[in-house]
């Protein structure tokens, strides 16, 4: 199924906010998902616990509140694939990221089980995506009241985390070199 994701979406196919996600990709998403883990962990294996719990200024995520945001961002991101891509039409919701962080209590958590998660989410996104039928990627739905496609959706997945890992280099991990 990769190939069906090798050509980016149209405009037409994802709300405009998600264009900064999408152009962040090129090429085939799905290989950007199979490599975006190698590069996390590149930039986090020296971090302590202490150290993941780094905000970069007040009232900003942590590094930990960060990585889980990332996590629960591609759950539902993945779940809009499964529906639509199955040909569900049912408008799907959207969600309140801000409210999502506070009630993960990420930073009670360690670095090292919120990596644990993340692979095991990253895996399952893969399986699905790699699973789905021929012409899936085509399908469309709506989710948080616009036009969605899963190609779409197989790009803003790995955009979205490629946003946050500019996040992480550019105002977290100057703080702990």
């Amino acid at each position: 199924m990769s190939n069906a994701f090798t050509t980016p979406p149209a405009a037409t196919e994802y709300a405009p906010y998600y264009a900064r996600y999408i152009s962040r990709i090129s090429g085939d998403p799905l290989a950007a998902l199979r490599e975006q883990p190698a590069a996390l962990r590149r930039r986090l294996h020296a971090l302590t616990d202490e150290q993941a719990g780094l905000r970069y200024a007040p009232g900003k995520w942590s590094i930990k509140e960060m990585l889980v945001h990332v996590l629960d961002t591609e759950r539902i991101f993945a779940y809009r694939v499964l529906r639509i891509g199955r040909g569900d039409q049912t408008p799907l919701p959207g969600f309140e990221q801000d409210d999502y962080v506070p009630a993960s209590e990420a930073d009670s958590r360690s670095l090292a089980d919120i990596l644990h998660e993340y692979d095991t989410v990253r895996a399952a996104t893969l399986s699905l995506l790699e699973s789905l039928p021929a012409g899936a990627a085509d399908r469309r739905g709506t989710a948080s009241g616009h036009p969605v496609s899963v190609r779409a959706l197989a790009y803003i997945l790995p955009g979205h985390e490629a946003h946050h890992l500019t996040i992480l280099d550019e105002r977290y991990l100057p703080l702990l070199s």
